[in-house]
């Protein structure tokens, strides 16, 4: 059994000026994905400004902030907010929803692209690999502010959460293990694969799919929220419930690039075969 590390969630407090280690690592996430599209866009020979790239983190960054605070509101705490309407600006205690961040990046990235005269899956692309930089890094938030602990267990690495809500006895530290799947795992096979050129959408199709399966996994040791429970078959949480659509958009995105990269392939192979068959006349 291990014990919860217990880490003061205020970073640096200076008389009215706290900051929160919650909001750090939403700062480091935002930092390393820039950094890291500086380096994707270089290899891949891509036409993006350094400026291009500052816009669309700031971009993103809105997205996530809104979108995750908002998706979180009407996702899973509604009544809440309903009592206490200014709940929504305390983010520094926790409460962002990734499926409401993930819409939220995705309105940012429309609004980017049509700003910029790009498509909007040139952008979703672009983006998909470096999210998971931030979503790791927002899980290891949730951890240092000993929220979203996972359910009891007497596995070995089970841990004790101090808090009256978590209760003696020790739990899954579901953060860390979404840590590990949403933010390492999700990081290094969506990077990877889009360190090649890949067919427009394939690329945010298997961000999809990936991120919605680690999500499904990881539902099954983390603590589902007291006032919803499950939602559905006495064993299915929202987050499960929210995942399935992004796993199916996710497959079909994959599929619909692959298909039409391969009849564009058959189109200019035809045509090719078509001159060479009229110079040779």
């Amino acid at each position: 059994m291990l014990q919860y590390p217990n880490i003061d969630p205020v970073a640096i407090s200076l008389g009215p000026i706290v900051v929160h280690w919650y909001g750090i690592m939403y700062l480091i996430g935002f930092v390393a994905a820039w950094l890291l599209l500086k380096r994707h866009t270089a290899r891949l020979g891509a036409n993006w400004s350094k400026d291009d790239l500052a816009d669309l983190i700031f971009y993103a960054a809105i997205g996530v902030i809104l979108g995750g605070r908002l998706g979180y509101i009407f996702f899973y705490n509604f009544s809440a907010f309903m009592q206490d309407p200014m709940m929504i600006v305390r983010i520094w205690q926790g409460g962002m929803s990734f499926h409401g961040g993930f819409i939220g990046v995705a309105v940012a990235a429309w609004i980017f692209a049509r700003k910029t005269g790009r498509k909007f899956f040139e952008v979703a692309d672009l983006v998909a690999p470096v999210s998971a930089i931030g979503l790791g890094a927002g899980r290891l938030g949730n951890f240092i502010n000993g929220e979203l602990w996972g359910r009891v267990t007497d596995a070995p690495w089970g841990m004790v959460f101090p808090f009256e809500a978590a209760g003696p006895l020790p739990r899954h530290p579901s953060q860390l293990y979404q840590f590990f799947l949403e933010g390492v795992v999700l990081f290094l096979i969506v990077w990877i694969y889009s360190r090649k050129p890949r067919p427009t959408m394939a690329v945010s199709g298997l961000f999809l799919v990936v991120y919605g399966v680690g999500r499904f996994i990881v539902e099954f040791f983390r603590e589902p929220d007291d006032h919803l429970l499950f939602v559905a078959f006495n064993w299915m949480t929202r987050g499960q419930q929210l995942s399935i659509p992004m796993i199916v958009l996710g497959l079909f995105l994959m599929w619909f690039a692959y298909s039409r990269a391969g009849k564009v392939a058959t189109s200019d192979a035809a045509a090719n075969a078509t001159k060479a068959t009229a110079e040779n006349k």
